[in-house]
């Protein structure tokens, strides 16, 4: 009897712990079965095993695919939410392998995430703090088609480490700050050129290589092999004046003066601390050439300031096709390439390499270029032409209440009314006051407005031109500008009314002669008037598009105050260069310009087209 009792206890206890193991196992395998990690498929959103799941939103909206466009890039905002009831741990990845030309990563900024490691990171319950991440995540595609990639999330309990699938890929950290050559290495939409071994060119039709320095817009053309220097050519033309007197030399050019003097009306001097950003003492190859190739290392200029010779201009695109290049801005400007010594290279709106005589009556329109030394950094922007990088040290916030005569040459204003509000510092030529000038030609609705000088070239606030300027252009009714913009203008400045014939200097505009910096007894006063031959922010601004990264803008002539001789003047064609010797009584576009005071100040704004300053009178 104790036996079968003894036997009856144990085959209780025995099946009570094959039902408990039991049990445990299957316990266990629906635990798994639960939280297990989760993987994505193609074109899935969410995937649910068990109660795990995860929402991916890509600029807004559920999905796990990016796609750009060919030759382009794009930024995507990326949002990894968490819709669990409880704490869950995610990974974030792109599937497969990526075709040549193509490049995905994240851009590291404080407002957003910086992507998990392969194992993982936890999240928040939903509807919690911390229950989601945001990325920027950067698609680069230099091919010929348009790509798509696809995104993948693994989910998976919080205490456990995840694992990428075979195909998946984390996001590599794209350099979007750091020095200036490091950023435009990174990005492989600047389609680098290493076939040179003193300069990296950057090529391509639309490289992502605008940067916004001292009140203009610049392009990196190249980076200095040895010492990482950046050269940097002004996207539009800054001027336009005659070359030189005869000689096709740059060293002793009225070119070279012009971008290297340090007066209050030319380049160099009014560069934004340009001791602390460039390099001094940068050399310039003008060694005389006809061919488009890499010349000889025989005239070697050093200067703060040049201008890019053919060689440089031609390795700026990729094949053979000029006019696909990012330095043919559609405007003609010069190189400093002689090819003899009485002719020079010139790039034409169309992107072609022309020779033209250096004793051609037409001006010689500027894009001047500068080298910036290794250590400047990029501290903002992405290098487009909406967006263009920012340079540390030139990258100035809060500026409401600031002097707006503190401010530098380029830099936008929001003055005026329709189409005729924004426009541009000129310099501080008068102490304390801001020139500043139209940026475009003055239009009526959506036409430019034309007038002649009258009957004599000499202008003043009484001739045809001078008496709309000064009359109609203030009157309110007429809505140019509103009685706050007409506060804000000095009521009378000096304009000079130099002559300058063919082949002469730029500073007969406004001084006796070349050298003495005497100034012309030929002026008038006037409220209101126009820019000199030779002065900053004279040259043509976005003239037309000839890539898809800039906005249509036409264009049309528009008068200096400069007389050509006794008869004529210098006018500004669309194409960017002064013709010597236009009719005065002919009608023409006018841009303003007008001195502001100097109790003038920034309530907002940062200069840029992008956030022109809002300017006001100080109380």
């Amino acid at each position: 009897m104790k036996r079968i009792l003894l036997n009856t206890k144990i085959s209780k206890i025995y099946i009570i712990s094959v039902i408990l193991i039991t049990l445990l196992l299957l316990t266990s395998y629906f635990s798994y079965a639960m939280f297990t990690v989760t993987k994505e498929k193609s074109n899935a959103i969410s995937i649910v095993t068990g109660n795990l799941t995860y929402e991916l939103l890509i600029d807004g909206v559920k999905s796990n695919t990016l796609t750009v466009a060919a030759n382009s890039r794009q930024d995507f905002i990326v949002t990894l939410n968490n819709p669990n009831s409880r704490v869950a741990r995610f990974n974030f990845y792109y599937l497969g392998d990526l075709p040549n030309g193509v490049d995905i990563g994240y851009i590291e900024r404080n407002e957003f995430n910086n992507p998990p490691l392969k194992t993982g990171i936890n999240l928040e319950p939903v509807s919690t703090i911390g229950s989601s991440n945001t990325y920027i995540v950067r698609l680069t595609n230099i091919t010929s088609s348009s790509v798509t990639i696809n995104l993948g999330v693994s989910v998976g309990l919080d205490y456990n480490d995840l694992n990428l699938p075979s195909d998946g890929h984390l996001l590599r950290k794209i350099t979007s700050t750091g020095t200036v050559s490091e950023v435009i290495e990174d990005d492989i939409m600047n389609r680098l050129n290493y076939e040179d071994n003193e300069q990296t060119f950057v090529t391509g039709d639309n490289p992502y290589n605008y940067i916004w320095y001292s009140g203009k817009l610049w392009r990196v053309v190249s980076i200095d092999s040895s010492d990482n220097s950046i050269k940097l050519v002004t996207q539009w033309n800054i001027s336009s004046i005659s070359y030189s007197s005869g000689d096709s030399a740059f060293a002793g050019s009225y070119m070279e003066e012009w971008l290297n003097d340090t007066s209050i009306d030319e380049f160099l001097g009014n560069l934004r601390d340009y001791e602390n950003f460039i390099k001094l003492d940068s050399v310039w190859n003008a060694t005389e050439t006809t061919e488009t190739t890499k010349p000889a290392e025989i005239t070697l200029v050093t200067d703060p300031v040049g201008l890019l010779n053919i060689y440089e201009y031609t390795m700026s695109y990729s094949g053979t096709d000029s006019s696909n290049g990012y330095l043919n801005n559609g405007l003609i400007y010069t190189t400093l390439s002689p090819t003899n010594n009485s002719n020079i290279w010139r790039i034409n709106y169309n992107g072609t390499a022309e020779i033209v005589s250096i004793s051609d009556i037409r001006s010689f329109p500027i894009r001047p270029t500068i080298n910036l030394t290794p250590e400047i950094k990029i501290i903002a922007g992405d290098g487009s032409i909406d967006n263009p990088y920012r340079l540390e040290g030139d990258n100035d916030v809060n500026l409401s209440g600031t002097l707006l005569n503190t401010r530098y040459s380029g830099e936008y204003i929001r003055f005026g009314t329709g189409k005729n509000n924004l426009y541009r510092i000129v310099n501080h030529e008068t102490s304390g006051l801001t020139k500043i000038t139209s940026a475009e030609p003055l239009k009526n609705n959506d036409s430019f407005i034309f007038s002649g000088f009258g009957n004599n070239n000499i202008f003043s606030s009484t001739n045809i031109i001078g008496t709309f300027l000064n009359n109609d252009y203030l009157n309110l009714e007429n809505g140019y500008l509103t009685s706050n913009d007409i506060a804000m203008i000095e009521d009378e400045t000096t304009w000079y009314i130099g002559t300058v014939d063919s082949n002469e200097s730029h500073k007969l505009a406004k001084y006796t002669n070349t050298t003495d910096n005497i100034l012309t007894s030929n002026t008038t006063k006037a409220k209101i008037g126009l820019l000199r031959l030779g002065e900053l922010m004279s040259g043509q601004f976005n003239r037309y598009a000839t890539k898809g990264d800039v906005n249509i803008r036409s264009n049309t002539y528009f008068w200096s105050l400069t007389r050509a001789n006794n008869a004529f003047l210098w006018l500004c064609t669309n194409s960017g260069y002064y013709t010597y010797g236009y009719a005065p009584i002919t009608a023409q576009g006018i841009k303003p310009s007008l001195n502001l005071k100097q109790s003038v100040i920034i309530t907002g704004g940062d200069g840029t087209l992008q956030n022109p300053f809002i300017i006001e009178l100080a109380n």
